[in-house]
């Protein structure tokens, strides 16, 4: 049963919405203007330890490997331990391992820190997740994760001033900053964030869930469009690298594409479209921003393919997870979106492999334009998606 009508917060943009979401909301705003390190771990990697462009794509595929039991054991906790102290569990961990890439003097120390960083990194996303769910009628979703994204680009802002500024110093102090943010943000979900409900034990199982069909169908939809996604943030630094252009450059590339995402979100109404329509359009915006970048050898015109992108990406996320939490029992949500962010994992663990093989054999220009060619197949495919996802 919702509990979206207990707590709500008057008279704002975001009718529905409850306050346990603003506070998490808040959270997550405090992390993120510290997460600005994902887009960097390449370039230090290659940079600060000296790894070939080759070793740089397993390291990175490592790193994506290890975030997929990271998801699962999440969701597990999540719908078991309960939410608050899997939120803070993860974001402590995450803390540690950050501290960890920024403190290595040598390149195997900072690959195990990495690994490490995969297996915790993922775990706060299904209880983050599931919370807004738990308190948010079905109705209210896309507003409620639109919330999310709209204050995880507000912070995003920051996040790329303060990479840009960071950047001239040592990247390692990226890591650091993320590090002292991943403390705060478990800090402010323990104080404010109400405590675990116990849950019954007796749920489906792991393996009832996977059985779901419609569930690991949208894994797969879900699957293209991250690696899509996960292209853009490890492909556009080493991308500007590639093409001479300075490191700082990535940094304004996040806040021009956190102001997009401000923007659109304050004027684009959203809601009054169904959840395929919207992924069409979120597919055709992202190519768009894809074919800019594959012709882009200025930082002026990937500032203008990001706010393409990103203007997609507004669409994409949102409605994403608002399919994946529709098909999810109350009693699994924790497991279902541990599942379905999977799709994060595996994009992870691709990516890096993708971006930095086709940089070798086809260049930049290769890269965006196989990319951008996949993400008209997804927009072409979402009337399949449609009727496969409806309900039996």
């Amino acid at each position: 049963m919702s509990t979206a009508a207990v707590g709500r917060t008057p008279r704002t943009l975001w009718r529905g919405v409850s306050r346990v979401v603003w506070v998490l909301v808040a959270a997550r705003a405090v992390n993120r203007i510290g997460a600005f390190t994902l887009p960097f771990l390449g370039v230090v990697l290659t940079v600060e330890f000296g790894a070939s462009l080759s070793q740089t794509g397993l390291i990175l595929a490592l790193f994506g490997a290890a975030t997929i039991p990271s998801r699962l054991l999440g969701g597990h906790l999540a719908d078991r331990l309960g939410r608050r102290r899997t939120i803070v569990l993860g974001l402590t961990g995450c803390a540690v391992a950050q501290t960890w890439i920024a403190l290595s003097s040598g390149l195997w120390s900072a690959i195990v820190a990495t690994v490490l960083l995969g297996l915790v990194f993922e775990i706060y996303e299904p209880p983050s997740q599931a919370t807004i769910a738990d308190v948010t009628d079905p109705i209210d979703r896309p507003a409620a994760y639109g919330l999310l994204s709209a204050a995880m680009a507000a912070a995003g802002v920051l996040a790329g001033l303060l990479a840009a500024a960071l950047s001239h110093w040592d990247l390692r102090w990226l890591f650091v900053a993320d590090a002292i943010t991943c403390a705060a943000c478990a800090i402010l979900v323990a104080r404010a964030l109400p405590a675990d409900v116990r849950r019954d034990r007796e749920q489906p199982t792991r393996t009832q869930v996977w059985r779901d069909r419609r569930l690991l169908l949208l894994l797969a939809g879900g699957t293209v469009f991250a690696t899509i996604y996960m292209q853009l943030v490890i492909g556009i630094p080493l991308t500007l690298v590639e093409q001479g252009l300075p490191e700082s450059g990535a940094g304004f590339i996040l806040a021009v594409s956190a102001v997009t995402m401000i923007v659109a979100q304050r004027f684009l109404r959203l809601r009054h479209l169904d959840d395929f329509s919207a992924l069409t359009i979120g597919y055709v915006v992202v190519g768009a921003g894809l074919l800019v970048s594959a012709f882009a050898h200025t930082l002026a015109v990937f500032l203008a393919a990001a706010v393409l992108w990103s203007l997609g990406e507004l669409f994409l996320l949102t409605r994403y997870l608002t399919l994946a939490s529709s098909l999810a029992p109350d009693h699994a949500r924790g497991r279902y979106l541990a599942v379905f962010g999977l799709s994060w994992g595996f994009a992870t663990a691709i990516a890096p492999l993708t971006v930095t093989r086709l940089l070798e054999s086809f260049g930049a220009a290769g890269l965006w334009l196989s990319t951008a060619a996949v993400a008209g197949l997804l927009a072409a495919a979402q009337p399949w998606f449609r009727r496969r996802l409806a309900p039996a």
